[in-house]
């Protein structure tokens, strides 16, 4: 999977705690990201149960701490472990984005990772149509291998 990568904010500082937060939510998307598919979505729809819609700036926040703790994060490649880190971290925090998988709609192929608030990619610089979602996991845990658009 391949992404441009926005740069987090030159001289991010995270207190410990904090730290400690993305650095545990790095760790666990390590071991989601090993999943196939199926396990993936069963154990992302769990997750996000219970947690309340995170907000634009909660998930920026979580984006920007996972890339400041994690070089993998902040890779070219880095999007599948980089968007569930992301959505790992929110769901520390007691929120959770709108996590999606998907294909470009247009040639050549590409697959791409990545979370959504309201709609909108955080952090990314795609047009909101740019990919066809394969894998959506929201808030109240429902699960789609195919998104209605």
């Amino acid at each position: 999977m391949a992404s441009i990568q926005r740069v987090p904010r030159p001289g991010l500082r995270l207190g410990v705690r904090r730290r400690a937060a993305a650095t545990a939510a790095v760790l666990v998307a390590r071991l989601l990201s090993r999943m196939p598919p199926r396990t993936l979505r069963r154990v992302l729809g769990r997750l996000s149960r219970s947690a309340r819609p995170a907000t634009r700036a909660e998930a920026t926040a979580a984006r920007d701490a996972v890339n400041t703790v994690s070089l993998a994060c902040r890779a070219v490649e880095g999007c599948l472990l980089r968007s569930l880190a992301t959505a790992v971290l929110c769901r520390i925090w007691g929120a959770w984005p709108t996590w999606r998988t998907g294909v470009r709609r247009l040639p050549p192929f590409d697959a791409h990772a990545w979370v959504e608030v309201g709609g909108n990619m955080i952090g990314e610089p795609y047009p909101a149509d740019y990919f066809k979602p394969l894998i959506t996991i929201d808030v109240p845990g429902r699960c789609s291998r195919r998104s209605r658009s």
